[in-house]
C-alpha cells in the first residue's frame, strides 16, 4: 500500500510546473485565484494542513499558530525571508520552518545593479518624459546623471547576494566597500578588492552609493535610521532590494525631497504592499514592485526548493533549509 500523501496547502499561485509537480507528489490544495488568504483562511489552513507552503504575504504570528492542528509539522516557505513567520512560536509547537535560500542570489543582484544604473542615469525619469511625448531633442545639459566608474559602493550585508552585487559592481568599475558582522574570508576580499568597515556610520559618510543586503531582524529594524541617513553625502544614492523595514522610509523621503541625498532605488517597502505616500511622485526615487526574485527561472527554482524540503521531511530527515530561532 502506498504511503499516505501529506496534505500540503499552498497559499498563493505558483508557476504551473511547480504546482503540477506538487500535485503529483502530495495531496496539494492550490490557490488558483492568487488572492492573499485572509487571517481566517490562514487559520483554517493551519488547522487542516500537514504542511503549509506560505509566501511573504502571509503573516503567521504566535496567535495564528495557536490555530494549528496537531498534524501540522512543517511550514515550507516559498521565499528566502521568514520575518513574516514567528519562528520561535512555530519551534515551540514542534513545527519546522524552511525557506528557499541561494536560488534568488543572481536575480536579486541583477536587479540591484539595474536600480543603481537607473537612479544614477535617471533612466526611469527620462523614459517617462519620452513616453509622454516630451522629448524635443538632445541638449548638452539636459537629464544629466552620474558616471558609475570610479564611484565607491558601500554594501550593507556581505552574504551571498552582497557578494554577487560586488562582483557585478566591480565589472562596472565601482570600488567595493562593505559593512558586515565580520569580515569575509581573505580570498573573497582579495577577489572583490573589498574594503571592510566595522563601523557602519563611518562607511555611510564616505560612500557614493549604498546598497542594502542584510536580513530583516529585530537588530536591523531601521538600521538606516534618520540619524544614519543624515550621514550620507548629498550626492549619494541609496538602494534597497532586501527588506523595507531596514530603512526609516519617512526620514528617507524627507531627505530625498530636501536634496539631502541625490536619489534612491527601492524594490521593497516598510509597510508593503502599501508605499509611504511621501515617496510617491519623487523624481529622484525609482520604486519597483518587489521584483527581486521575479524571473521565471528564479520562481521555478524556489518551488523546487519547497518541494525538496517537503520530500526530505516526508522521508523522516531534517529538511536542508530549516530555520531555527538562533539563526534569526
Amino acid at each position: 500500500m502506498a504511503a499516505r500523501k501529506p496534505k500540503v496547502i499552498v497559499t498563493r499561485k505558483l508557476p504551473d510546473q511547480v504546482e503540477t509537480r506538487m500535485r503529483e507528489l502530495f495531496n496539494t490544495e492550490l490557490n488558483l485565484s492568487d488572492e492573499p488568504l485572509s487571517r481566517a483562511q490562514l487559520a483554517d489552513a493551519l488547522g487542516r494542513a500537514d504542511v503549509l507552503a506560505p509566501t511573504i504575504t502571509d503573516k503567521i504570528d504566535a496567535t495564528l499558530l495557536e490555530k494549528a492542528g496537531p498534524q501540522l509539522k512543517l511550514i515550507a516557505n516559498f521565499g528566502v525571508g521568514v520575518d513574516h513567520i514567528d519562528i520561535a512560536a512555530a519551534n515551540a509547537r514542534g513545527i519546522a520552518v524552511t525557506n528557499t535560500p541561494g536560488v534568488l542570489t543572481e536575480d536579486t543582484a541583477d536587479l540591484t545593479l539595474a536600480l543603481i544604473t537607473a537612479v544614477a542615469r535617471r533612466i526611469v525619469e527620462g523614459a517617462g518624459v519620452t513616453q509622454a511625448g516630451g522629448y524635443t531633442g538632445w541638449a548638452p545639459t539636459w537629464m544629466m546623471g552620474h558616471r558609475l566608474t570610479g564611484k565607491r559602493l558601500g554594501i550593507i550585508g556581505m552574504g551571498r547576494i552582497g557578494q554577487a552585487v560586488a562582483r557585478r559592481a566591480k565589472a562596472f568599475g565601482l570600488q567595493i566597500h562593505y559593512h558586515n558582522r565580520k569580515p569575509v574570508s581573505p580570498r573573497i576580499a582579495d577577489e572583490l578588492e573589498a574594503t571592510y568597515w566595522d563601523s557602519l556610520d563611518q562607511m555611510l559618510a564616505r560612500m557614493d552609493i549604498v546598497s542594502v543586503h542584510c536580513p530583516h531582524t529585530p537588530a536591523t529594524y531601521h538600521l538606516l535610521s534618520a540619524r544614519r541617513l543624515k550621514l550620507l553625502q548629498a550626492h549619494a544614492l541609496l538602494i534597497n532590494t532586501a527588506r523595507g523595514e531596514i530603512i526609516d522610509e519617512t526620514a528617507l523621503a524627507e531627505l530625498l525631497k530636501s536634496g539631502g541625498i541625490a536619489g534612491a532605488g527601492l524594490d521593497v517597502f516598510e509597510f508593503e504592499p502599501k508605499i509611504n505616500p511621501k515617496l510617491l511622485g519623487l523624481p529622484n526615487a525609482v520604486l519597483l514592485p518587489h521584483l527581486g526574485s521575479a524571473t521565471i527561472e528564479g520562481r521555478i527554482d524556489m518551488g523546487e526548493k519547497v518541494i525538496i524540503n517537503i520530500r526530505t521531511w516526508m522521508d523522516g530527515h531534517k529538511p536542508p533549509d530549516r530555520i531555527i530561532p538562533s539563526m534569526m
